[in-house]
């Protein structure tokens, strides 16, 4: 009588590695929290992207996404057109590395602010960039104070023809469902040390180009500060 043993074999490999992979995450989880109890030093910016006195970093996640560009008229009645950062587009994945693996923290997109705070425009637009825990869910919503050009006489935003790094601040926060509040800290967000995603340079010119989208790969590293606001 033949007995099948590789199906168990296999079927014991895979609880192995989900047991693993189980691991690696928990371990992460109680680092990433870990950080909360203790602030993380920020590399220096120019002073246009740093965030005010009083804020400071406790998470910083390396990012891999794409940005989205949608074709436009130049103006209204324009038989010209132009690539134009779209909106409802933001996609990315936030990363750490936890014993020489890279653990997920955080994915960042478009989403309706539910919980606007004082920050928040009046009226709230229809949806604004989102960041999002991987442990708990929490998340916050932000937007753009000030932009700079990367340079390369700029260290923490040297790569000359990327997208632009940010010194954004939080506009509304939400708790996990299980009440998670990892995030809801979250003051601001600085984009730094940005690589591509910058605009494509051919294929949106004339009119018969209007409405072609493009998804521009780009990586950055997120910084997030608790406090500095008033």
């Amino acid at each position: 009588m033949k007995f099948d043993v590789v199906q168990p074999k296999k079927q014991l490999a895979r609880v192995r590695s989900l047991l693993l992979t189980a691991l690696v995450f928990a371990c992460a989880f109680g680092a990433v929290n870990q950080a909360t109890a203790q602030n993380i030093a920020s590399p220096p910016t120019p002073t246009l992207i740093t965030p005010p006195v009083g804020a400071t970093a406790f998470l910083v996640g390396h990012a891999l996404g794409t940005q989205g560009y949608v074709c436009l008229p130049t103006s209204e009645g324009s038989s010209d057109a132009s690539w134009t950062v779209n909106q409802a587009r933001p996609e990315a994945t936030l990363f750490t590395t936890f014993f020489g693996q890279q653990v997920q923290i955080i994915t960042h997109f478009l989403s309706p602010n539910t919980k606007p705070n004082k920050f928040a425009p009046s009226p709230v637009a229809f949806g604004n960039a989102t960041w999002q825990s991987s442990f708990d869910t929490s998340k916050v919503w932000a937007q753009t104070q000030h932009a700079i050009q990367p340079s390369a006489d700029i260290p923490s935003c040297p790569n000359t023809g990327s997208i632009a790094c940010l010194l954004l601040q939080v506009i509304g926060a939400d708790e996990g469902p299980t009440g998670g509040k990892f995030l809801t800290q979250t003051s601001f967000i600085q984009r730094l040390n940005t690589k591509g995603g910058s605009a494509p340079a051919t294929g949106c010119s004339v009119a018969s180009d209007v409405r072609k989208q493009a998804l521009v790969p780009y990586s950055a590293d997120y910084w997030f500060f608790r406090g500095g606001v008033e």
